[in-house]
């Protein structure tokens, strides 16, 4: 009842606070004989990271994974697999001015009348660090599905505040730079209004999408556990995800049904404003879905709040944070969609076998 576990066949199970000794990640129902390696986990850690640039939070954390379950001869076996990392770089110090404070915008009120007590160094369980895990996990997920059906997911950052990122699409610069940004030419500009943003102290959301190519079609189910919707409640799931939008999303509002409707011919689909998934049910088609993030709440500018007794104070958060949690993101994005849909498969080998493998497809 308390969670913290995710997946039907799939299921991870995270564990651990921010300034915390070490944070977590149980993973069962992945399948045996996968090679897997701490090296490649590391380095999908590596891309979640803070401290890699000006642009996130200068905390630096070794993101060293331990595999301590689950595999022999570095082959998975079949049975959990356990992951831990140890924190290298909290500074609870920094929060002890706030402890008996309300952070806006923040987990603290809620977590304080739900519990009645809370870890109040970063956002103990509320804090972003949890979701490394997720991405230790998903980076196992996504090797399985491009080993077995070449699937390949894309995450990439499509808007940081006013700044459209994605006018221009190079999939190969996403990895190229500290915004997971599609466009080359457009990483000056963002760099420039990143400054201008810390300068001024304050905050700005960010727009990530995502792309799974190469999903067979007959993934998910037609009522309780639709694809689109398990990919909404996965994506919501991340730390400040305000809205998710599969294909056309909220576009699709002002969309005539003759322009939304993906008309189907020998040769494939017109267009993709379903998002790759029908009824529920995979397509054939790319699965795409987009995510809005909003800004960082934790800010130097003073703000009005209240403290654990009821009075209004002022309240001014020191540390060190993202002035755009979007930005990390965007990996976080690829992995929930990777955890997702290998536990589609599995849900779909359970019930169906191999129907639909010799079925003619279009995409």
């Amino acid at each position: 009842m308390s969670f913290n576990r995710f997946g039907h066949i799939l299921q991870i199970t995270t564990f651990g606070e921010s300034h915390g000794p070490a944070i977590g990640c149980v993973i069962d129902g992945f399948p045996p004989g996968v090679q897997i390696s701490a090296e490649e986990i590391h380095a999908a850690l590596i891309r979640r990271a803070t401290g890699r640039s000006r642009h996130t939070s200068q905390r630096r954390e070794a993101e060293d994974v331990q595999i301590l379950s689950g595999t022999f001869e570095g082959v998975t076996t079949g049975t959990p697999i356990a992951l831990v990392v140890y924190n290298t770089d909290a500074k609870s110090k920094d929060y002890t001015r706030i402890a008996q404070q309300f952070r806006p915008g923040h987990a603290d009120y809620t977590y304080h009348h739900k519990y009645g007590i809370r870890d109040w160094r970063g956002g103990g369980r509320s804090s972003a660090r949890e979701t490394a895990m997720r991405v230790a996990a998903g980076s196992l997920a996504a090797k399985y599905l491009a080993q077995k059906f070449g699937i390949r997911i894309t995450a990439w950052l499509s808007r940081l505040g006013d700044q459209i990122c994605d006018d221009r699409f190079v999939p190969e610069s996403v990895d190229d730079n500290p915004f997971f940004c599609p466009d080359p030419h457009k990483v000056e500009d963002l760099e420039r209004y990143m400054d201008a943003l810390r300068k001024e102290g304050d905050s700005v959301g960010a727009l990530v999408r995502a792309r799974a190519e190469g999903v067979p079609p007959g993934w998910g189910a037609p009522v309780y556990a639709k694809l689109d919707a398990e990919l909404a409640s996965a994506m919501m799931s991340i730390n400040a995800a305000k809205g998710v939008e599969v294909g056309a999303g909220f576009a699709s509002v002002v969309q005539k049904g003759t322009e939304h409707r993906d008309e189907i011919t020998p040769e494939g689909f017109i267009g993709n404003h379903a998002g790759g998934v029908l009824g529920g049910i995979s397509s054939g088609q790319p699965v795409t879905v987009a995510v809005a993030f909003k800004p960082t709440s934790s800010l130097r500018l003073p703000g009005r709040t209240v403290d654990t007794d009821g009075n209004p104070v002022e309240i001014v958060t020191t540390g060190r944070h993202d002035p755009c949690v979007g930005i990390r993101a965007v990996p976080i994005v690829e992995a929930m969609m990777a955890l997702v849909l290998m536990d589609q498969y599995l849900l779909h080998r359970a019930q169906c076998g191999d129907v639909g493998e010799q079925s003619p497809r279009v995409e």
